[in-house]
């Protein structure tokens, strides 16, 4: 389930204790939030976490053996 909420201009919500998330700005149909979290809390646009696994996803499925026993000389020297 997903919470809807309409927020103004400068007006923002409360997440949990700690986290504030407010609109900063709505210029042609985009609109920009700034969010204020502790520091050990990570933030990050779901398409560049998408991005991410499907490249991670790839790099497991296109493991080249040769490359492998390349890199594992070159690591073995110090």
């Amino acid at each position: 389930m997903v919470l809807v909420l309409a927020r103004k201009l400068d007006e923002s919500i409360v997440i949990g204790d700690n986290i504030i998330v407010k609109v900063v700005s709505i210029e042609n149909g985009v609109v920009k939030l700034g969010i204020d979290a502790p520091q050990e809390v990570s933030i990050m646009r779901s398409e560049l976490l998408e991005q991410v696994k499907e490249q991670n996803i790839s790099a497991a499925v296109k493991t080249d053996v040769d490359e492998l026993a390349e890199l594992s000389k070159i690591l073995g020297k110090k």
